[in-house]
């Protein structure tokens, strides 16, 4: 495509996103003025309802329909996909590994960054100390991957071969063998999960030091006055304060977590036992070709990040009537 046609492209969408914008509007004054507001609402809405339709619902409603279709999608198999999901070895291990993803990265990031805070909190070098574990929040899950393959990366100790991973150099350093590290099951499934801890760590952190920067002086200044401990101080004054921030901090890595694909895929492609939901779908859907299996793990993913998101919105509605 020369210049020419690229800018008679971009002009045409931009006329186009003119005319619809100014179609809008014409109905917004137009009916806007009979039903008292509606008609404006409606014009503005209507737009969004309907991208949101063909590009969200529809879409949706069509994979459901996909995951009772055998794999090519021709013939109706009722829930035999789902019941492939449990009961199959191969993908109870990915659930097995879904489990064990979902229950350590969203605590123990929370833990990691609720303690950091804490410990710089009030600190002289607070701003770099908090740069330093928000760092890895500006790399991609791709760059972090690459990154950590590194670290995990073997060679075979013969001669004078030297490892190029930090982790297999420390152990030869202290007299060791090195170790394929990505390939002992279930071994590797918690060093990838490493590596997302890594990451969301910083994101904990900065909200839960927001949180914590926020909690009243004169709290503070009461426990202290009465006597409270730190350790108290943290159980019954801090930790019930930032309460709502712990919750979001959990649910928003806890979906972060089930939805987790780019790690899994560069680190180890999903092999050795290492596989998620995720990447599952990912796998059988484009690798194996099997449509219907691939449809009905997409709607399991779905089905487990519902009841997270509703807790998370119950939650704030109830914290904001208090």
């Amino acid at each position: 495509m020369t210049s020419a046609e690229k800018f008679l492209s971009m002009l045409i969408a931009l006329v186009a996103f003119a005319a619809v914008i100014a179609v809008i509007l014409f109905l917004a004054r137009t009916f806007g003025e009979r039903n008292g507001g509606r008609g404006t609402a409606w014009a503005f809405m209507a737009p969004v309802v309907l991208l949101l339709s063909v590009g969200l619902v529809f879409p949706a409603l069509m994979t459901v329909y996909q995951s009772f279709l055998d794999a090519r999608g021709d013939n109706f198999v009722g829930l035999a996909n789902y019941a492939t999901i449990f009961t199959s070895p191969d993908q109870l291990t990915v659930l097995r590994n879904t489990v064990l993803w979902v229950v350590l990265t969203p605590f123990v990031s929370t833990a990691i960054g609720l303690i950091y805070a804490l410990l710089v909190n009030g600190a002289r070098l607070e701003a770099p100390a908090k740069a330093l574990i928000f760092l890895p929040m500006a790399i991609s899950f791709v760059g972090a991957a690459i990154i950590w393959k590194f670290v995990y990366e073997f060679r075979p100790l013969q001669g004078n071969v030297q490892q190029i991973g930090l982790v297999n150099q420390i152990i030869v350093w202290l007299g060791g063998e090195p170790v394929q590290l990505l390939i002992e099951s279930p071994l590797n499934t918690v060093l990838l999960i490493v590596i997302l801890i890594w990451i969301q760590a910083g994101f904990a952190m900065t909200v839960l030091s927001a949180a914590i920067k926020a909690i009243p002086d004169e709290i503070i200044e009461a426990a202290r006055l009465d006597g409270v401990g730190v350790v108290q101080m943290f159980r019954f004054v801090t930790l019930p304060t930032i309460r709502p921030a712990v919750v979001v901090v959990l649910t928003t890595i806890g979906i972060a977590t089930l939805k987790i694909f780019d790690i899994v895929q560069v680190m180890t492609g999903g092999q050795f036992n290492t596989s998620v939901i995720a990447n599952e779908f990912y796998s059988q859907t484009f690798r194996s070709d099997n449509q219907g299996l691939g449809a009905a793990l997409a709607v399991l993913l779905f089905l487990l990040v519902i009841p997270i998101v509703a807790y998370n919105v119950r939650h704030l509605r109830s914290s904001e009537a208090r």
